[in-house]
């Protein structure tokens, strides 16, 4: 998608779509505001009124244009209450708008957004047309590459008309929504991808023509490197599987005075069957969305290196696949970690901490992580607790904790904290190793993050759990039915938050 930014007046500017977003109880529009003529201002001020509900949020009205202007079609689109909107609902709508048009088959859009000062009053010109864009993207996403006929247009340029500053002045802000979007969308892409056709070794070739592109420092250690180490957590889940487990590790340097190193752990179960504790058959087909923490942090640091940020960033993901057979590991079997701590294995489908702990235990032994945040789809016990709107979080400090839950906040990423205390420590402690890999029913998802926080010992530590934000059930504003990507944005404006000059 080309993105243009022009000073024309519409009336100049030929499209195949004018996208114009009204308010609830709007009663006229202003016709100076956005830049209509009088005529057309009038024919959409008479529908507004004969028509109230298409100001309704998320509300699309198409209308084809017979007036004096160079436009095929107009999407007007309902902004819902003046006092509840958003940046993050601009976002939605402006999603909404591009995947109406590309429904159409509109492929030249003029929005004029930016333009209605109702808008104008959410924040400066360059984060509107920043969030517009990466609205923009998101709303293009599709996943069609299986389908065989009904492929989806793709809009080929939207134009901002009608702006006064230049487009030099503009333009970081754009390409920052361009970035974010896309970092979100191959994220999308990569855990909607099937297992037969999303290897171990096919996310390493990814991650390695990512490192390539942009500059990016990478080594991917296969399964002989990784028994050097001793990550026998991390071996013992890929056992069973007939393909071979790796550890993928990207860093990027962006201050080369900077003594801290921040470190994105991500959980990379290409599938998870529940290993020898075989899950039932209606849970299993969509386990190809385990590794969804892999494709959130290998994006993140992808989306980071792109915008050049002044930051030291690494990125650690171990990708197995958790299958049962005559190799795989057996409840009961007690293995010892890099760390040396010794694990007992209870359950075969806890398996996402234990190669987590490894990573995690890497990162500091080998590379010096200063600051973690793991990523993961860990537990169903975080979906029941929190629901489907919010990632659970979990720290051993509080400050860091706080940082995170900033950069959520203004990626609109909705975390809450859970608590992960001392007190639950009995119940993943072993009769016969120094932990067992989990800590039963109660309190699942909490002491699962306690499990993986005593391998981050004194290293401030967040953990994210997505199970229950990493995909929907429908199409909905910016998030296309499957995958969300959730977590990538967060991890990046994390990042712009903790750029220091250099």
């Amino acid at each position: 998608m080309i993105i243009e930014i022009k000073k024309n007046h519409l009336e100049s500017i030929a499209s195949d779509c004018l996208i114009i977003g009204i308010f609830e109880d709007t009663k006229n529009l202003d016709l100076k505001e956005i830049d209509i003529t009088d005529s057309l201002g009038t024919y959409l001020e008479d529908l507004i009124q004969a028509t109230p509900s298409c100001s309704k949020y998320k509300e699309v009205t198409v209308i084809h244009n017979h007036h004096n202007i160079k436009t095929k079609k107009i999407l007007l689109l309902g902004l819902g209450k003046k006092e509840t909107f958003t940046l993050d609902k601009l976002c939605h709508i402006s999603a909404i708008a591009i995947r109406k048009a590309q429904e159409l088959s509109l492929l030249t859009i003029v929005s004029t957004l930016h333009l209605n000062s109702k808008i104008k009053k959410l924040g400066s010109l360059n984060e509107i047309l920043k969030t517009i864009t990466e609205g923009a993207i998101l709303g293009s996403y599709n996943f069609s590459y299986y389908k065989s006929s009904e492929k989806t247009k793709e809009i080929k340029k939207l134009i901002f008309a009608n702006c006064n500053n230049t487009s030099k002045e503009l333009k970081p802000y754009i390409d920052e929504g361009i970035v974010i979007g896309e970092s979100v969308n191959f994220t999308k892409d990569l855990v909607n991808s099937p297992a037969n056709y999303l290897t171990i070794e096919k996310f390493a070739s990814y991650a390695k023509e990512i490192a390539d592109e942009n500059n990016i420092n990478i080594k991917i250690l296969d399964e002989n490197k990784i028994k050097k180490e001793n990550m026998n957590a991390f071996l013992a889940v890929g056992q069973g599987s007939a393909q071979k487990i790796k550890l993928i590790v990207l860093k990027y340097i962006g201050n080369l005075i900077d003594e801290d190193l921040i470190t994105f752990v991500g959980k990379g179960i290409m599938f998870d069957s529940g290993g020898l504790s075989l899950k039932g058959s209606a849970n299993i087909y969509n386990m190809h969305h385990d590794m969804a923490g892999a494709a959130t942090v290998l994006n993140a640091i992808a989306g980071i290196a792109k915008l050049k940020l002044k930051v030291n960033i690494l990125a650690v993901i171990p990708c197995a696949e958790n299958m049962p057979s005559g190799t795989a590991c057996r409840p009961g079997d007690i293995i010892r970690s890099m760390s040396g701590t010794t694990i007992e294995i209870v359950n075969t489908d806890a398996e996402g901490r234990l190669i987590l702990v490894d990573a995690i235990t890497y990162a500091q032994k080998k590379e010096g992580a200063t600051h973690l945040v793991d990523v993961a789809t860990l537990t169903g016990a975080c979906k029941v607790a929190l629901g489907t709107d919010y990632s659970g979080v979990f720290t051993n400090d509080n400050n860091w904790l706080k940082k995170v839950l900033k950069a959520s906040n203004k990626a609109n990423e909705k975390m809450w904290e859970l608590p992960c205390p001392d007190s639950y420590l009995d119940q993943i402690k072993s009769t016969f190793a120094d932990l067992k890999n989990t800590g039963g029913r109660f309190a699942g998802a909490s002491t699962a993050a306690l499990f993986i926080g005593q391998f981050a010992k004194d290293v401030p530590w967040v953990h994210i759990d997505i199970a229950g934000t990493s995909d929907v059930e429908k199409t909905d504003g910016y998030n296309y039915k499957g995958a969300t990507g959730v977590g990538t944005k967060t991890l990046i404006e994390l990042a712009k938050d903790l750029q220091k000059p250099c």
